[in-house]
């Protein structure tokens, strides 16, 4: 059991923590009380509501008192969503905005309450009925903060100051290529619990394992001999185990389990038990590997058929965050003929991943480590840290999950950025062996028709992932099925994570052959020759084009052919097909 006490101590250790308390995990099968909706909100451009303590919502007492804020007569929000989408005003706001939502609650007898935020982006600061609760950074995971002894009998007021202005020592940074949409932009909820209850659980098959589950349930508190059971109805199994001093109880069975599969994906009801609590999950289980340079699912190899996804609607031009956004991205996904989805470049909300998860879709989740992070501020690895196991304490259950990405496109003369996500691969590991790791690099050489690919970070990935756009950004320097490929590490599968080039939906008026014209001829015919460079790539384990639907840019700014979009989409922002789309599809259908 040695290597359980070691997963469990990596997990408390570097575990994200929101003043002290670790997220509740699977917050909808608990006792959850939305707080979606309407918000009254104040917008703060110039950020003087801190100086006048907005969230003390004071009212005038004597006939010469006045103050110079009100949540009441003002602007109304919707909960979730981007404050960017929702006024003409916020399009391009980076900024504050104070939320307000005032709810009726009656404190029971023996209940704890927790406030639960899917995510806020991106400094978020909590003040429930005048008084700081807490506060969060990042802006693609969930937080919570205990309010037992803060909510009252009756209605109370929760403040949120939303503050989506870029930071220098932020992740991302300040630079990366989609719209930063601000608010809260995922679910807000009151979850009740027991004194005593479930806080955590983990219930995965043991690495490289196809029958044996290795997990543990962790209660809140450090009750020791506490009875916990595992039941999978389906299986006919009833486990029983107890707590160890720190409230932990060991997991360990085999059983004839039907394994998940994107052909064949299969969840079994699991009922997690304790003596004051009973938490219900649907879980999956697989196993995923690399062997002799390919990736294996369930011993057997699998070409990943991908896509790239950003999380947004594309028909509302807005921060997707629902079932019924999920199933817009996913169902084009479905249709491209896709075993997997990348879901770039932060973790998306918990709807796309077990949507993807339900309908046969793998799950790549990553870090928002984009492009110029400053590794050699001191804060950096420790928001780095954070934000991974904040991310994985929330998907360590979801089968569909197979590889955490934990940067994209950094560059190796960045001072510290080999020792920092050397490092934080190798806490990745020690928290979660079961999944594949890698990092997304673009600094190949690509010279006389070969590719050098040699970045040292590929020494601790798994898979080798190039982000790639010969014929868009770099011109071609021979026939693509003549190109030569040198690795520095050609044990390991190769994965092409991004490639592609950018049309604008009919658009095929003047050369076609001419980028500047944004054609989906040209655009196409860069789709045609990198099928022809797949076929010289060593160890080729899988595709990945940049990406499905056109998607807001501001640094896009061609107001012709752009118009604030980046247009690599296969599909236009209004679904639809582009000719590079039929030419994925079908190479999809072959392999």
């Amino acid at each position: 059991m040695g290597n359980w006490v070691w997963t469990f101590f990596s997990l408390c250790l570097f575990i994200g923590y929101a003043n002290g308390q670790s997220v509740i995990i699977n917050p909808y099968a608990r006792d959850y009380h939305s707080l979606n909706g309407d918000w009254n909100v104040i917008i703060d451009p110039t950020g003087i509501g801190e100086w006048r303590q907005v969230w003390l919502e004071k009212k005038s007492e004597r006939k010469t008192d006045f103050f110079e804020y009100s949540f009441d007569g003002g602007p109304v929000l919707k909960v979730p969503g981007d404050f960017n989408s929702q006024k003409c005003e916020l399009t391009y706001f980076e900024g504050t905005v104070w939320y307000r939502k005032l709810f009726s609650y009656t404190p029971k007898a023996g209940k704890r309450a927790f406030l639960h935020f899917g995510a806020v982006n991106y400094l978020a600061e909590v003040y429930l009925n005048g008084e700081k609760t807490g506060s969060h950074e990042g802006g693609f995971t969930p937080f919570q903060f205990e309010i037992t002894d803060k909510v009252r009998s009756g209605v109370n007021s929760l403040v949120v100051k939303v503050d989506n202005n870029r930071q220098a020592n932020g992740l991302p940074g300040y630079g990366y290529d989609w719209l930063n949409y601000g608010g809260i932009t995922r679910d807000v909820g009151l979850i009740e619990t027991n004194n005593d209850f479930i806080s955590d659980y983990s219930i995965q098959l043991k690495k490289g394992s196809l029958n044996t589950v290795l997990g543990w349930v962790q209660l809140n508190d450090a009750l020791d001999k506490q009875s916990v059971t595992i039941k999978i109805p389906e299986l006919n199994l009833a486990l029983k185990s107890k707590t160890d001093k720190s409230g932990m109880a060991r997991v360990e069975f085999t059983a004839d389990i039907e394994l998940w599969s994107p052909g064949n994906p299969k969840l079994y009801e699991v009922i997690i038990e304790s003596k004051t609590d009973v938490v219900r999950d649907n879980i999956g289980f697989r196993c995923i590997e690399v062997y002799e340079g390919r990736v294996i699912l369930n011993k057997k190899p699998i070409f990943l058929k991908a896509v790239n996804v950003h999380e947004e609607n594309p028909y509302s031009g807005s921060r997707a965050f629902s079932k019924k956004d999920a199933h817009i991205l996913l169902s084009a996904a479905k249709e491209l003929g896709c075993n997997l989805v990348r879901l770039a470049h932060y973790p998306h909300n918990e709807h796309m991943v077990r949507e993807a998860e339900k309908i046969g879709l793998m799950v790549w989740d990553e870090l928002p480590v984009y492009q110029h992070i400053n590794f050699s501020d001191s804060v950096v690895p420790v928001k780095m840290e954070t934000m991974l196991t904040e991310m994985i304490h929330r998907d360590k259950n979801r089968c569909g999950v197979v590889i955490w990405s934990l940067s994209n496109e950094t560059y190796p003369h960045t001072p510290d950025r080999n020792k920092e996500l050397i490092s934080l691969t190798k806490k990745c590991r020690a928290i979660d062996s079961t999944r594949l790791i890698t990092h997304v690099i673009n600094t190949q050489r690509y010279e006389n028709n070969t590719f050098n690919v040699w970045d040292s970070l590929y020494r601790y990935s798994d898979i080798i992932s190039i982000n790639e756009y010969i014929g868009w950004y770099v011109p071609w320097q021979g026939k693509p099925s003549e190109t030569k490929w040198k690795l520095n590490f050609p044990d390991k599968p190769v994965f092409i994570s991004e490639f592609g080039g950018e049309a604008l939906f009919g658009s095929d008026y003047g050369p076609t052959d001419e980028a500047a014209y944004w054609t989906e001829e040209y655009q196409a015919n860069i789709y045609k020759n990198q099928i022809e460079l797949f076929g010289t790539v060593p160890n080729l384990c899988g595709v990945c084009p940049w990406l499905l639907f056109d998607y807001r840019s501001l640094g896009r700014m061609h107001p012709v052919y752009q118009s604030g979009y980046n247009r690599k989409g296969l599909l236009s922002e209004k679904g639809e097909k582009k000719k590079a789309w039929y030419i994925m599809q079908e190479y999809y259908k072959g392999k």
